[in-house]
């Protein structure tokens, strides 16, 4: 070879070398989000609205010049990796391990389902990554000790948190609505009957609503409790159980793809003539057009409404995110896409505090956390966690959905709490109580 082609051989040799060995650091040069969402089986409607909440972070924030690491010494672009957990603790466990160990995500968000988000806990304690959950509400996230949970951190009202205040309203409206209108004595308990999941969600209503009514002494008395398994979609057999039992109200713990069948067959084939009350991860676009004139009158317990923003600090910042969301994705977010898209924005705050991706830097960072709110109050205004179980704290209300003309569809109204309340608690004509 003589000495021009071996000069050229070696210098594209060297410009081979030096171009990889750019292209690595800028491909390590990005904030790598594992996003946990249910794209497949009975929660897909839930894990699409997550999913699809956290891209429109995830873009926002790339389109203001991505996340600033103080070890990187500058910003870095954010990328949004999706783990689906297939609505099944199997699947969960296969995305979380895909995340770590071969996306090598920086740190993790979502989680939808109680039963999935339990069984990976332990892959997470392995690895120790920092894992903020929107969506699985049991206590048992971050208070179990069978598990290392301390990377864990709870941006999700638990079951202990709106199953206490969904009883509360029962007992504070409902019932003087009922004894109003069928002039019952002073004395009549409100007749309350629970239908839940087969999983540590459904139980952590039923524990949070039996608490509730001995701790605060309510006149609250239920008559039937029934259980279904994750995924079922035919409740008529526990539903004319439930009807013979003659409760003012049925209170479902259930995912959204549970909740509609369940309310539709309760009104149209059993005629179950209550009011039914539905978890706040029902609040959802998909749920109102699901549930059509059946839902009429039914009430949900949430933090965030596709349909109606409350009045305080957040509304205008509420209103931005509907908007752009819409823009982005051709309808409105629900509930626990809300949730997810915060969760973006606290992950990435917490890694510009860090000013590291390191994981344990992530978590100290996390644990002292002090943010804005953003599209859903906090109580006192401000994102953080609590020091023992690392748990967010959210003011939550509720609405009462109305047949809307209009829309062809149920809008919602929010009820209470009354600084919050458009509109009052409507018991409708078709109700029916009995006197004991």
């Amino acid at each position: 070879m003589n000495r021009k082609l071996f000069a050229g051989a070696v210098l594209l040799v060297g410009l081979i070398l030096i171009a990889g060995c750019t292209e690595q650091p800028q491909a390590q040069e990005e904030l790598k989000i594992g996003v946990v969402a249910s794209m497949t089986g009975p929660a897909s409607t839930t894990g699409k609205d997550i999913w699809q909440s956290a891209v429109l972070a995830v873009e926002e924030i790339n389109a203001d010049g991505g996340v600033y690491i103080q070890d990187v010494g500058h910003k870095v672009p954010v990328r949004a990796v999706l783990g689906d957990d297939e609505s099944t603790r199997e699947g969960g466990q296969k995305a979380v391990t895909r995340l770590i160990t071969e996306d090598k995500v920086d740190i993790l968000t979502g989680g939808f389902s109680s039963a999935v988000v339990s069984a990976h806990q332990s892959i997470v304690a392995q690895y120790g990554i920092p894992y903020i959950v929107t969506g699985a509400s049991s206590p048992i996230i971050t208070r179990r000790d069978d598990v290392d949970t301390s990377t864990i951190f709870h941006y999700c009202p638990t079951t202990d948190d709106y199953g206490r205040q969904t009883t509360l309203f029962t007992s504070e409206v409902i019932r003087p609505a009922v004894q109003e209108r069928f002039g019952f004595p002073a004395d009549r308990p409100l007749r309350l009957a629970l239908i839940y999941q087969d999983s540590p969600y459904g139980k952590g209503v039923q524990t949070a609503v039996l608490e509730t009514i001995e701790k605060e002494n309510l006149p609250v008395v239920v008559v039937a409790q029934e259980t279904f398994k994750m995924g079922e979609t035919d409740f008529r057999t526990v539903l004319t159980r439930v009807k013979a039992a003659k409760p003012d109200v049925v209170y479902p713990a259930t995912f959204l793809n549970e909740q509609i069948p369940l309310i539709t067959q309760a009104r149209r084939d059993v005629g179950v003539n209550a009011i039914f009350l539905a978890v706040e991860c029902n609040d959802d676009p998909d749920y109102y057009a699901g549930v059509g004139r059946y839902g009429d009158f039914s009430v949900i317990e949430t933090r965030f409404n596709p349909y109606t923003i409350p009045v305080g600090p957040v509304a205008d910042d509420t209103a931005r995110f509907r908007e752009q969301f819409e823009k982005r994705w051709g309808g409105f977010p629900g509930m626990m896409g809300a949730s997810t898209y915060e969760g973006v924005y606290i992950a990435v705050q917490a890694v510009e505090n860090a000013g590291t991706r390191e994981k344990n830097a992530v978590t100290a960072a996390l644990a002292a956390l002090e943010m804005p709110e953003m599209v859903e109050a906090m109580e006192g205004g401000v994102v953080r966690f609590t020091d023992e179980y690392r748990e967010a704290r959210f003011a939550l209300y509720m609405v009462q959905l109305r047949w809307d003309d209009g829309a062809n569809a149920v809008r919602p109204v929010i009820v209470w709490p009354d600084n919050l309340a458009q509109g009052e608690f409507v018991l409708p004509d078709w109700f029916e109580a009995s006197p004991a």
